[in-house]
């Protein structure tokens, strides 16, 4: 059974992968390496000896859209420049009532990853939200130059891989 389960989760995220490569054309590059003991490693970089490395792209995870309030004001908070953050800071972009947020927050918290989260439904974290680029929802993970918009354990493992 365990076999069949293995099998499984490979064709999940192997449809899953190709499912984001054929529709991303923005987002997170991710590398989908093959060792050469045969172990599937997906990571922002290809695995060093890999005698397979195929370059992905990740984006269109789900979401939870901002109400129109939000986006509202989030429009008029575009012309604020990015504020620099240090290259290695997780920051999440959440909101109370997103279900997508608490999955991330859990996601990161059983994977230990520290992490700072800007509720954007507060006057200044709707202002940080749109200087680091903003979104049609949330949550939005930044991590250095590495940006994520909604939640997917795929898309999650892949930026975290190797840290």
């Amino acid at each position: 059974m365990p076999m069949i389960e293995t099998r499984a989760a490979r064709l999940f995220a192997l449809l899953f992968a190709a499912g984001c490569a054929v529709q991303a054309s923005a987002g997170p590059t991710l590398y989908k390496s093959i060792t050469p003991e045969g172990k599937v490693v997906y990571s922002d970089r290809p695995a060093t000896g890999a005698t397979s490395v195929r370059r992905m792209k990740i984006a269109n995870a789900p979401t939870t859209a901002l109400p129109p309030s939000a986006a509202e004001q989030l429009r008029k908070l575009e012309s604020l420049r990015p504020a620099p953050r240090e290259a290695r800071s997780a920051v999440l972009y959440t909101a109370a009532w997103c279900g997508y947020c608490r999955k991330a927050k859990a996601y990161l918290a059983a994977k230990g990853i520290a992490f700072r989260e800007v509720d954007i439904e507060t006057p200044d974290g709707l202002a940080a939200f749109a200087r680091d680029g903003g979104g049609k929802g949330v949550p939005v993970l930044v991590l250095g130059k590495t940006r994520i918009e909604g939640f997917s354990v795929e898309a999650y493992d892949g930026t975290f891989a190797g840290r």
